[in-house]
């Protein structure tokens, strides 16, 4: 059961993740009517990708003083900025400053700090029950609205084409109403700052150090370090780069390829909430593991199978296990460290992530540049596999802050 805040932090992730979802089918055709080539356009995106978790970094290190809705009230104005920018026709250096400055995302997902802030407060928020299911249906609540974004902007655009809408006016209303969805979740985030600061008013925080970080800094740390390795591995497998190899290596055509991505992200989403009850059983850190070592295993058998069939059959085999990590990875973090170093954790866990992964692509791409290679399947498997082994082996005899076992969360 969750309290008015927690209900509040899934209405934001929807919202938000709605307007990321949409934003993601008009976002590189609109910077294209600007002028803007393939590779200009890449250029953006990085830099927006390495904005927003540079963002993550500074507003996580400031959570801990101002509060976590205090710091999403100041960064949900972003939005706005972005969408009003680049929706604007007469500046081509305003576009391009709306779309580093302003919190977008270039691929559907998660942009910004909102989703480590309310990672950090979702413990709090629930009343009764398990946190880590919580943690499941968060994930749900973000994976499916960005679905929906993504489907509902296509059908939008498509309308006002058939309609005869000028292609420049539709990008530049349904910019307008991603502006709009920034100032609804201002107006929720200013709500949910006021319950925050009530429960906090009384409380004394303990001294924090660099980062937003206290006593649990260096395990922080050594967590960070190693996601960044998970991270960067995840980076050569993008969905993108995954269509890309399965066109090269098979010749597939998109009608099949649509077809095997819709199917592994709708197991993506599955797993959520399937993760949420075997970690209820076998604890947060044998969950992360376990269910990580086999669907690396399958990652590594995709690029040697003989045909598109057996490969999708693989790959989608591996997508019933390989998000399992998500939920219990974040509930497992926020329950190793005290509440007042949980925007901290959530925040320096996320942008190493970012920018970890962000460095990953270009390599890849090198790789299939001459042919369908096995090597960023290779890569990726193999780092991942690294990382699970790593993670076991040093946090397996670790306590959780609040001192129960690994099977619980605060």
């Amino acid at each position: 059961m969750l309290s008015e805040a927690g209900r509040l932090i899934f209405l934001g992730r929807g919202l938000r993740s709605f307007a990321f979802g949409w934003l993601s089918v008009i976002l590189a055709l609109a910077l294209h009517r600007r002028g803007l080539g393939a590779t200009a356009i890449g250029a953006v995106f990085t830099a927006t990708m390495v904005e927003d978790a540079l963002l993550t970094l500074l507003a996580s290190t400031l959570a801990a003083r101002v509060g976590p809705a205090r710091v999403m009230l100041a960064t949900a104005p972003l939005l706005v900025l972005g969408g009003v920018l680049l929706a604007l026709p007469e500046s081509r250096w305003l576009v391009l400053l709306g779309a580093v400055l302003g919190t977008l995302s270039p691929n559907g997902q998660e942009a910004g700090p909102f989703a480590a802030m309310e990672q950090a407060l979702l413990p709090r928020a629930v009343r009764s029950g398990s946190v880590v299911r919580m943690f499941g249906w968060y994930n749900v609540c973000g994976f499916l609205p960005a679905a929906a974004g993504a489907g509902a902007a296509g059908a939008t655009l498509g309308w006002a084409l058939r309609r005869g809408v000028d292609e420049a006016l539709a990008h530049r209303g349904m910019l307008l109403g991603y502006a709009g969805v920034g100032v609804l979740l201002t107006l929720l985030y200013g709500r949910l700052d006021r319950l925050e600061r009530e429960t906090r008013r009384d409380t004394d925080a303990a001294p924090l150090g660099r980062l937003g970080l206290g006593r649990s800094r260096s395990i922080v740390l050594q967590l960070a370090g190693l996601q960044a390795i998970d991270a960067l591995a995840g980076g050569f497998i993008m969905q993108s780069l995954l269509v890309y190899w399965f066109h090269l290596r098979f010749g597939a055509s998109p009608e099949a390829l649509g077809a095997l991505f819709l199917g592994t992200n709708l197991l993506s989403a599955l797993s959520f909430l399937v993760a949420t009850r075997v970690a209820e059983r076998v604890g947060l850190l044998n969950t992360m593991v376990f269910t990580h070592l086999p669907s690396n295993l399958l990652l590594l058998c995709v690029p040697f199978m003989p045909s598109f069939g057996t490969a999708a059959a693989v790959l989608l085999a591996r997508h019933l296990l390989s998000q399992m990590d998500v939920p219990t990875r974040q509930a497992y973090t926020m329950a190793l460290v005290s509440a007042e170093e949980r925007p901290a954790a959530a925040g320096l866990t996320a942008s190493v992530r970012a920018l970890a992964q962000a460095c990953a692509p270009v390599v890849s791409g090198l790789a299939m540049a001459a042919a369908a290679t096995p090597a960023p399947f290779v890569l990726a498997g193999g780092l991942k596999i690294a990382y699970d082994l790593s993670l076991f082996f040093r946090f397996r005899s670790v306590s959780l802050d609040d001192g129960s076992d690994q099977r619980s969360v605060g």
